[in-house]
């Protein structure tokens, strides 16, 4: 049985790592580097970095960054926000990245994940999927890029991800993101059900017992950031709690 996993998710702007609120509000919390600095010493089991600038100012990854970034993680890291193109990729991969994740290029470039995965290996290809619901009450797509709503079914798009491709997909709830209200359990549950490989959730941790319900939802791992930004909770502390709760994962 594969062990479930607890992964502290850094998003920044630029050089300042921020905190947001429903994909909004802002809030500075620190450095990059001393943030992976951090974590690389709590011995978290992996780590996501996300630069949620990169695409809407239609610039590339900050390759200096993220090498910066990398020489403090001794654990497997996952970067992405600006990856458009293949010579991203294997920038992001040079620069010491174990994965990468794509998410505005998903729609504007599907083709991409297919070549990413036969060039790459499927393995290191994340594809993150932001997720809200409508007034209507259906789960729709939210594109980050241009702040609109996709056409797409979210868990039709999902299950095409995977056919081209995509070795773990990262679902983030908008409605949720910021507010360590707990998980939209729902949306993890149909998520999971739709696709066979790994899937990362994201958008409303707020106590520990939020990580065993989603995990028990179908999620292999748990993303999250508030919690341990603005908590005393640690990865740690959420992985023993995993474990007392008899789900399988590495101390």
């Amino acid at each position: 049985m594969l062990k479930s996993r607890v992964i502290p998710v850094v998003l920044y702007d630029g050089r300042v790592v921020v905190k947001s609120i429903k994909f909004a509000r802002h809030r500075n919390v620190g450095h990059p580097v001393n943030v992976a600095r951090v974590y690389n010493a709590r011995e978290v089991d992996e780590l996501i970095f996300l630069d949620i600038s990169a695409t809407v100012e239609n610039r590339p990854p900050n390759f200096e960054l993220l090498q910066d970034v990398a020489d403090e993680c001794f654990m497997p890291l996952t970067i992405g926000g600006g990856i458009k193109s293949l010579d991203d990729i294997r920038l992001s991969l040079l620069a010491g990245a174990d994965k990468v994740c794509i998410n505005s290029a998903a729609f504007s470039s599907p083709s991409l994940i297919a070549s990413a995965a036969s060039k790459f290996g499927s393995q290191c290809i994340v594809v993150g999927v932001d997720v809200l619901k409508s007034e209507e009450g259906r789960y729709r797509i939210y594109k980050h890029s241009d702040k609109t709503m996709a056409k797409e079914d979210p868990f039709d798009f999902v299950r095409s991800l995977v056919e081209l491709g995509a070795g773990e997909i990262y679902l983030n709830s908008v409605d949720n993101d910021g507010m360590m209200d707990g998980f939209d359990e729902d949306l993890i549950a149909r998520v999971c059900e739709s696709v066979s490989v790994p899937v990362i959730v994201a958008g409303g941790a707020g106590k520990l017992d939020d990580f065993a319900i989603a995990i028990k939802c179908g999620a292999s791992a748990v993303g999250a950031a508030s919690i341990f930004h603005f908590t005393e909770a640690t990865p740690l502390e959420a992985k023993r709690y995993m474990f007392g709760a008899g789900i399988a994962t590495r101390l």
